[in-house]
């Protein structure tokens, strides 16, 4: 069996942890950033352990379909789930259309530091039960994957702007 890769992505964000965890957790906003560039369809979000999140991302009349099935929720600290790389529309494991080789399943954990009015969160991703050939696809492609969730992680940038601003006018 190969080395299995690990992702790491580590970004600061300039609001308090409790909002960060929001962006993260509340289907309103998720929606909005992840997957950016696509229309992102929340089917379901049951935010527990064992609890499904079902995700749709189209691009025009394109769909690719997630599922992803919480195994640790510690507000506002930690999510780790099992992700379900590429489904069909009833959930069932497929293989990526995309890339053939890429791990059907990922472990991923995402951490949120508190740090006064600013919050690290660190995400990792490790394949699960994958084959050489899937290892090694996932590996090329971590080089690539900060842009992506990169490009997500500008959109939570700017609704976090909103929800400061929001928390702001109650206090007023």
């Amino acid at each position: 069996m190969s080395e299995i890769p690990e992702y790491k992505f580590d970004r600061l964000f300039d609001a308090p942890r409790d909002l960060v965890w929001r962006a993260w957790t509340d289907p309103e906003l998720l929606h909005r950033w992840y997957g950016p560039g696509a229309e992102t369809i929340i089917h379901e979000f049951d935010l527990k352990p064992g609890g499904s999140w079902l995700n749709e991302m189209k691009w025009g009349d394109n769909s690719m379909f997630q599922k992803v099935v919480f195994q640790e929720v510690t507000e506002p600290e930690k999510l780790v789930w099992h992700h379900h790389s590429s489904t069909d529309s009833e959930w069932n494991d497929v293989p990526n259309p995309k890339m053939a080789d890429w791990p059907r399943l990922l472990l991923t954990t995402v951490v949120f530091e508190d740090m006064g009015d600013k919050t690290k969160v660190r995400l990792s991703q490790l394949p699960m039960e994958a084959s050489d050939a899937e290892l090694a696809c996932f590996a090329m492609v971590m080089s690539n994957m900060d842009q992506g969730w990169g490009s997500g992680y500008a959109i939570i940038d700017e609704l976090l702007v909103e929800l400061l601003e929001e928390r702001r006018a109650k206090q007023g």
